[in-house]
């Protein structure tokens, strides 16, 4: 077990070490090995990179519609899974439950061109427009996993918060949303990952230059006949370190989760 543990963790620290590496070379250097340690750490990558990208402007948008989209997905898409699970003997809510899940199996090229239409008619090419968008477009598979989650809890806790004179919302917001914290953390994980990381979404929604997302913005290195791959994989680096610090949070909050949820 500890070898296969080194190897995997191998794999996951070699790339991280080329990334870091790459950061700190000359453009004159990549032409060595691509393992090799520079010869003068070339920190004014970053610099550049935070120039380049206007770091500040384009990680406060990704910030935005991250946390928009997480905040959004969480309060919409638990309420959906959970009328659906509690209702899944009604042929109408096993039809919608199937009706989401088979959006899983629409690929995105196929309706690019009327989101972009629908979007420019609706005056939803901004930030706010596509939050909205990552909270419809996750709401398939996060509906399969709510669902499942759901069902496992016994309802003798609604049944209980009935007789207390509780109504279905006061239930659900009191009793069922607190106990779906390992299922929400990982929903906001998921979700948090794909808004920041997205790139072809923000490309064909966003007309606003000054709204323009990380990824986007990380283009910029791209040129028609070379890319400044030193100044790049800097700023692959600086937009990584804050999802990896939300990352390690949200671990531990699902572990917390996990263990209230089994508690209780």
């Amino acid at each position: 077990m500890t070898i296969i543990m080194v190897v995997l963790s191998l794999s996951v620290l070699a790339p991280l070490y080329f990334a870091v590496v790459t950061s700190l070379k000359t453009p004159q250097e990549l032409g060595g090995s691509g393992f090799g340690l520079p010869a003068a750490p070339q920190w004014q990558n970053y610099r550049t990179a935070w120039d380049l990208v206007d770091f500040p402007l384009t990680v406060m948008n990704s910030l935005i519609i991250t946390a928009g989209a997480v905040i959004l997905t969480l309060l919409t898409n638990s309420m959906v899974a959970y009328a659906i699970a509690r209702n899944l003997d009604r042929k109408l809510f096993k039809g919608l439950y199937f009706y989401f899940i088979s959006a899983l199996f629409v690929p995105f090229p196929i309706i690019m061109l009327p989101v972009v239409k629908q979007t420019a008619l609706l005056g939803m090419d901004n930030r706010w427009g596509l939050i909205f968008l990552y909270t419809v477009y996750g709401l398939s598979f996060n509906i399969f996993l709510y669902v499942g989650y759901i069902k496992s809890l016994p309802r003798d806790l609604e049944e209980a918060a009935l007789i207390d004179g509780a109504s279905t919302w006061t239930t659900f917001w009191k009793v069922i949303f607190p106990l779906l914290g390992p299922m929400n953390a990982t929903v906001g994980i998921l979700t948090a990952l794909w808004a920041w990381n997205d790139f072809m979404l923000p490309l064909v929604v966003l007309s606003d230059p000054d709204q323009r997302t990380l990824p986007l913005a990380q283009f910029v290195f791209q040129g028609q006949f070379s890319t400044d791959y030193p100044a790049a994989f800097a700023s692959y680096l600086m937009a990584l370190a804050p999802l990896v610090i939300v990352y390690v949070f949200a671990q531990r909050w699902i572990i917390s989760g996990v263990m209230r949820g089994s508690g209780k």
